[in-house]
């Protein structure tokens, strides 16, 4: 049976971030997992964990200006410093909520940079960042995005995740297999899936088109699901989707797993 967490930064957005908590909680999440909690003080956030019962199942290392259109700074060559403070500071955060994976952005391909330049950056940095995490008992997922939400996002598809693991040469080193952005890079969902399995330490989902709740669009969450459960795939799967009306009243694909 699945076990589900709630992305907070897709889900409930209608709420204050801190508020988001508890709907989640009411709703009968077990976890919840967003892109960042460091506009938080650490205390702050697991006191909320904690006063609604639910367990923190990821974040992103620190991405760069969110806001200012950055989405994560693992490529880029001038950013190295930063990134390596970035892992000290989700080290700290994720020993004080209790979460267990922690992932990397490889972030939008600057324009003039090499592809190799970059493709050598993000390796050099995750090499830095698996050894430190591990000695944290954390483990470090690198994730794939699609081309058409994030133009120009330096890694795209899972066989170039792949390629980097195996480039980075860390056994605390995964992919974080998005269906979603997978279904519009690639296709072949589930035979990838199965190839990649031990390569695996995160799943996400939302349904194409408009990354809306599963059973809106294209993709057969049903089969998905109890495949992830015959592949003996038992971490959490992220609800990483925009819901088309509130989120709650939009929970009803979930009621099989309940």
């Amino acid at each position: 049976m699945p076990k589900f967490s709630a992305n907070l930064s897709f889900l409930y957005p209608e709420k204050p971030f801190l508020d988001r908590f508890a709907a989640a909680a009411a709703d009968g999440f077990p976890a919840v997992e967003y892109v960042s909690p460091y506009e938080h003080a650490p205390e702050e956030v697991a006191a909320v964990l904690e006063r609604h019962g639910l367990q923190q199942a990821l974040f992103n290392l620190p991405a760069g200006d969110w806001a200012g259109g950055e989405r994560g700074i693992g490529c880029l060559p001038d950013r190295v410093d930063e990134f390596q403070q970035g892992v000290d500071t989700a080290i700290r955060y994720a020993r004080a909520l209790g979460c267990p994976k922690v992932n990397c952005l490889a972030g939008i391909a600057p324009a003039g940079v090499p592809a190799g330049q970059l493709e050598a950056t993000l390796v050099a940095n995750l090499r830095y960042a698996a050894p430190r995490l591990a000695e944290a008992g954390i483990t470090l997922v690198l994730e794939p995005i699609n081309l058409r939400d994030i133009p120009g996002f330096f890694v795209s598809r899972s066989d170039h995740a792949e390629r980097i693991l195996d480039a980075v040469g860390s056994d605390n080193l995964f992919i974080q297999y998005d269906f979603y952005h997978m279904q519009i890079m690639q296709g072949d969902l589930l035979p990838t899936f199965e190839r990649l399995r031990e390569r695996i330490g995160h799943v996400q989902i939302a349904d194409t088109p408009g990354r809306h709740e599963p059973g809106t669009g294209e993709i057969n969450y049903g089969f998905v699901l109890s495949e992830l459960d015959r592949l003996g795939y038992d971490g959490f799967v992220g609800c990483e989707y925009k819901p088309l009306t509130d989120t709650s009243s939009g929970l009803g694909w979930m009621q099989p797993y309940r």
